[in-house]
């Protein structure tokens, strides 16, 4: 059997600075996936299984809710209409709260948790759009212009805003010309501009040309299956004679001044064309757009800081720590013994239980969900299942596998508690369950607060919100609860040497030991391994772009915990070579600094790359970045510290004490 899944999906380069008039549009989009009414989603769902389940092997296996569409000649295609979006503002609107042409029936599609979190609000139109039936200026209506829908023309054109439309489930998108390119290059923008301003004058885009490619195999499917969706937009204004309309874009014919017309007139023209491009294979063009070499170069780098942090450990545990652990057993008299220095001297101290345990105990069981999630989703996103052809399926998964790795999180806390000898285990579960996600979703909501006061689509309903609290009170909750439960059940974990009463005291520290010193310098490392996939993921977040290297992404992932891992070792073992044996924390911090150098970056990515002037719009940047900060900060301390622990635990169980 042949499985048909879209291959690692590519993203439209943002728009150039250099850019002629768009020559014509393109949207290699996603997979087909019909549309159904929201009470027979659940019912469509499980006849769908029931099918696959009970037909026969055929030359093609598809994944649930990929498989292509074929439609015969004179079908109708449906255009819908997404948001209008911007990435001067970051806030969606609904299309139609520009004055378009509206069909009798407004009826939105169905959308799942990710689309609505995500603001897509996806709704039909009156275009008519028929298989290989072309149409030239051809009407679409005509509206009246109030001072009001002007004035809001306006606003959306000086805030760029874009128009997004999706047909078969490919989303619209402009090519344009780069100016100066010797090979006619070309490069690529979702959606086509509201309108354009000239010397002060506003021109709204009044007409679009639909170019669709469509792919025929008679031999193996009968009808035509859409493979690209092309759009041109035009400002002008059409000329209309005993009841016809003419449309041209010339010099002759003046473009559609918003300020000197009360009516405008909405027209577009359809074009078919054969195309031997593949359903399979209609992403292919946005492929060749994007900086493959730049990622290589990100993982090349990323590879030589884990190879340097990883010769310096090898060091350390070949060399330095073999020395020590042999000159340790080997101690015969008294007199050696009392000689002795180095990480030996601190065997009673070094599991003591440290300052703020519950708190240690929670962030590193919060951690550890975190990493559990990306590491499943990431095993999702490489087999195809998270592509852009299912909007929001990305962070609908997200959402769901964090709720469900709840138990992995109330476990590993309830072990590392237990390792302490802490008593209070309904203080840490309730903790757990409520600490990191109550931040989260406080911040969420808050946000959501400003969004809504704009009457942005951004906003998410309050019912939706019912439904986040009722998957984290409902099945998070419980699920930390359970983890816990089994997590307490089990043995301590066996420490190789026992704890003293009395602790130790600390001799003074060199100023390189110094907290704050070696927090900083252990942060740089795990950032450099990803600062340069951090570009291109805030780049899809912000510039709304699609991420489709998730096979990258599983490298840099890969490559991160292992810098994390291997920094936290080195600096803990250089901590309690200076007889300092407080590193609980600091072995979290270490790796977890990291955050800190990501949220110094997302200030310069502001200032640089976008051009975000609104205050609402800079609170939900900042809003998101410290959502993003956290979740970061606890991955790689959590790794740090577990690491840490099992490097100690090791090297404390190769050596006699009496």
């Amino acid at each position: 059997l042949k499985l048909a899944v879209p291959p690692l999906l590519a993203s439209p380069l943002p728009r150039p600075p250099d850019v002629t008039r768009p020559q014509q549009a393109m949207a290699l989009g996603p997979v087909a996936r019909r549309t159904l009414p929201r009470r027979a989603a659940t019912v469509a769902a499980a006849a769908a299984v029931a099918v696959g389940l009970c037909a026969r092997p055929a030359s093609a296996l598809y994944l649930p809710g990929v498989a292509p569409i074929e439609y015969a000649e004179g079908n109708r295609v449906e255009l819908k209409v997404n948001k209008l979006t911007s990435v001067k503002t970051q806030l969606p609107y609904r299309y139609y709260v520009l004055p378009y042409c509206q069909p009798t029936v407004i009826q939105e599609s169905v959308e799942n948790l990710g689309e609505i979190l995500e603001g897509d609000l996806i709704e039909n139109s009156p275009y008519e759009v028929n298989m290989l039936q072309n149409a030239s200026c051809k009407l679409l209506c005509k509206q009246q212009l109030t001072a009001e829908q002007k004035q809001k023309f306006m606003s959306m054109v000086d805030d760029e805003y874009l128009v997004n439309w999706i047909i078969d489930n490919l989303p619209a998108a402009t090519r344009y010309v780069r100016r100066g390119s010797k090979s006619g290059g070309t490069t690529y923008m979702n959606g086509f501009p509201v309108g354009i301003v000239r010397s002060q004058k506003y021109y709204i885009h009044n007409h679009v040309r639909l170019d669709l490619q469509y792919h025929a195999a008679p031999d193996e499917y009968s009808g035509f299956r859409i493979v690209g969706f092309e759009v041109e937009p035009y400002s002008m204004q059409q000329i209309e004679q005993n009841g016809v309309i003419t449309c041209q874009d010339s010099v002759n014919y003046p473009a559609f001044e918003l300020s000197a017309q009360n009516e405008i007139t909405f027209t577009y023209d359809v074009q078919w064309t054969e195309s031997d491009i593949r359903w399979a294979s209609r992403w292919d063009n946005y492929l060749k757009m994007t900086g493959g070499q730049i990622h290589w170069f990100s993982i090349l780098n990323s590879l030589m800081i884990m190879m340097f942090l990883s010769g310096m450990v090898a060091m350390i545990l070949l060399r330095t720590l073999h020395r020590d652990i042999t000159k340790y057993n080997e101690l015969a008299s008294a007199e050696e013994a009392a000689e002795e220095t180095g990480w030996k001297l601190v065997h009673g101290d070094v599991f003591r239980k440290p300052r703020h345990s519950k708190l240690l105990a929670v962030s590193v069981g919060s951690g550890m969900q975190i990493l559990g999630m990306s590491v499943v989703t990431l095993i999702f996103a490489l087999f195809g299942l998270l592509s852009p052809a299912h909007r929001g399926a990305l962070l609908q998964c997200v959402m769901l596998l964090y709720t469900f790795m709840g138990i992995l999180a109330g476990y590993i806390t309830s072990r590392l508690y237990k390792t302490f000898n802490g008593t209070d285990w309904k203080q840490t579960t309730l903790l757990c369950a409520f600490l990191y996600p109550g931040i989260f979703f406080g911040i969420f909501f808050v946000l959501n607060l400003f969004i809504w006061g704009q009457k942005s689509s951004g906003a998410v309903p309050f019912t939706t919100l019912f439904a986040v609290l009722c998957l984290w009170f409902g099945i998070s909750v419980p699920l930390v609860f359970l983890g816990a439960y089994f997590g307490f059940r089990k043995d301590t974990i066996d420490l190789p040497v026992r704890t003293n009463q009395i602790p130790r005291q600390i001799p003074a520290q060199p100023w390189f030991i110094h907290p704050v010193f070696t927090c900083m310098v252990g942060g740089v490392l795990p950032f450099g391994a990803v600062f340069t996939e951090l570009f291109f993921i805030m780049s899809s977040i912000w510039q709304h772009q699609f991420y489709y290297l998730f096979g990258f992404l599983a490298l840099v992932l890969i490559i991160l915990i292992v810098t994390c891992a291997e920094i936290s070792i080195a600096l803990t073992y250089f901590q309690l070579t200076s007889e300092d044996y407080r590193w609980w924390w600091r072995a979290f911090l270490s790796s977890g600094s990291s955050a800190v150098y990501v949220f110094l970056y997302s200030i310069l990515y502001f200032s640089s790359r976008l051009q975000i002037e609104k205050a609402v719009s800079t609170l939900l940047y900042f809003g998101y970045m410290s959502i993003i900060t956290i979740i970061f900060f606890l991955f790689t301390g959590s790794v740090g510290c577990v690491a840490a622990f099992a490097f100690v635990r090791s090297i404390y169980g190769s050596i006699k004490i009496d």
